[in-house]
Order: structure tokens, then sequence, then C-alpha cells
């Protein structure tokens, strides 16, 4: 049995359902029923837990051959990530008290970096979690092809994206859910390790704005122009999206634009998943269609 955190979220959803496909049984934590339900359908058994319930928690994760963890996104963070912080003591206690045969832990990219950023949440993630008797290993992923799912509605809407990565031409480490998903649920059910491990993640090749802008034209047929977000007005756009506390998002862009965001490379594993840009740009179409 494999406890997997997120599964209505599209990383954990992919690792139940590679999992689910291999023929592993599957406790899929949620916090309702009404969540699980579709999951239930699927053969999943369920378990009911917030995140901040650190015996709800142990309780899902008892018994299991191993166990998926990941955090809440939280793009407006307080200074000090006192959510998270909160989050990782309940999962830390969770994870000591039902000693699951492995934990793996979804992290980022850049989770080395001492700059305070957006994702520097997850060096006290990595520092904590990193402490737990289990194995674990912390899944290092690059920035998600499927956060251009925006960009997709308003190419279709009005044929212009806005890039706050910058320049348009630059290329960065990208990787799709569903090969963070895949990784994963391999490192649960596949291989065995004692300690820790740190395995950084990437897509088959690296992507700029303006290749996504390309690919996306591609797909609908129609013109696609890339316009970068000039920095001066960051500060004002997140705030007008309901954002309190953009400074840290603004400095992981910074991090990513300037390239001090990047993969350790030296102290960890590397992969490489297989899907496309074209692959999970064309899924995102599908969906804003549907919708």
């Amino acid at each position: 049995m494999f406890a997997v955190l997120g599964v209505t979220g599209q990383v954990g959803g992919a690792v139940a359902r590679t999992l689910l496909q291999a023929g592993e049984p599957v406790r899929a934590v949620v916090r309702n029923e009404e969540k699980g339900r579709p999951w239930a359908a699927l053969g999943c058994e369920l378990a009911f837990a917030d995140m901040d319930d650190a015996d709800a928690l142990a309780a899902a994760f008892a018994g299991t051959r191993g166990a998926f963890v990941m955090l809440p996104s939280n793009f407006d963070p307080q200074d000090g990530f006192p959510d998270t912080l909160r989050t990782v003591e309940s999962l830390y206690r969770a994870l000591e008290a039902a000693r699951p045969g492995k934990v793996v832990c979804l992290s980022t990219i850049g989770a080395q970096v001492a700059e305070p950023n957006l994702l520097s949440k997850f060096v006290q993630v990595e520092a904590r979690l990193g402490a737990v008797s289990s194995p674990v290993a912390f899944l290092r992923a690059a920035w998600f092809m499927e956060n251009a799912a925006r960009d997709v509605c308003s190419a279709i809407d009005t044929g212009v994206i806005s890039s706050y990565l910058q320049p348009l031409d630059r290329r960065i480490p990208m990787v799709s859910t569903e090969d963070v998903g895949r990784a994963a649920a391999d490192l649960l059910s596949l291989e065995n390790w004692a300690g820790r491990r740190v395995v950084e993640l990437e897509g088959p090749q690296r992507v700029s704005p303006g290749e996504i802008g390309a690919a996306l034209a591609s797909l609908l047929g129609r013109e696609v122009r890339v316009e970068a977000v000039p920095k001066d007005a960051w500060d004002a756009r997140f705030r007008a999206q309901g954002a309190s506390n953009p400074g840290l998002r603004i400095r992981m862009l910074d991090g990513f634009n300037e390239g001090w965001i990047a993969f350790e490379r030296s102290q960890a594993e590397t992969g490489k998943g297989t899907v496309t840009l074209e692959a999970a740009l064309g899924r995102l179409v599908q969906k804003a269609n549907a919708a």
C-alpha cells in the first residue's frame, strides 16, 4: 500500500494514477469524502486528514510501503513562511509516528538557494523532513509546463500572452506534472535506498517563453504574440490579483531570469522526463476548449 497526498492536484493525481496503472494499491489522503469519491471509484482506499492534523496523517501513513508527500501551493506567503513551518512540523510528526517504508517528497529546482524568494520554503522543508527515520527522497522538479494554463486561455481569447520570464528567448528547465508524477511513483514502487536522496527532474528540453508562444500558435492555428511584462509593473499587477506580499514571488522570478535559481547538479541525481512542451500544452488546450 502506498499513501499519496495531493491526489486532487496535478502532481499527486499523476502519482496515484501511475501506481494504480501498475497494479499497486493506493491510499488516497483527502480532506473529506467528497474529495475522495472519484478516487474511491478508481479503486483507492481513502484516508481523511487535514495537513495540520499530525495524528490523522500518521493514521493515513501507517502500515504503508511508502508515502508521497507535498505541501499546498501558496503564491502569497507571509515572511518566514509560518504556514509552511506549521505544516512541515505536522508532516514530520506524522511520518515519525507511522514510519512508512520510504518517503518521496515533492521539492523544487532551487531548493538549495539561500537567497530569500518564493521557493525558499523548500530549504526548510528538506531540512526538517530530511531528518525523518524513514528513507526519504526529495524530488526537485523544474518549472511546471502546466503553469502555462493561464497563457492558454489568454492565447485563445486575445492571441496575446504576458511573460514574467525574461528575456523571451531565455530557456529554463521545465517539466510536465505527468513526468513528475511518474518519477515519484517509480521512486516509491521500483526503487529502494537508505538515508536521504535528492533527485532533480526536468523535461526533454529546456523551454523559453517565445517557444511557448510558438507552440500555442501551432496548436491553435492562429498568431500568438508573447509580451514581456515590464518589471516595474510586477508589484502592482500581483497586488491587483490579490497578493499582499508579492516580494518573494518577484525575487523568485528574478532568480529564474538571472540564472541563480538552478539545479544543484553536483549534489543530486538527475533525470529527464519524456513529455514534450507541445504535448503538455495540447492537453491544456483540450481542457480549455472543453470548459
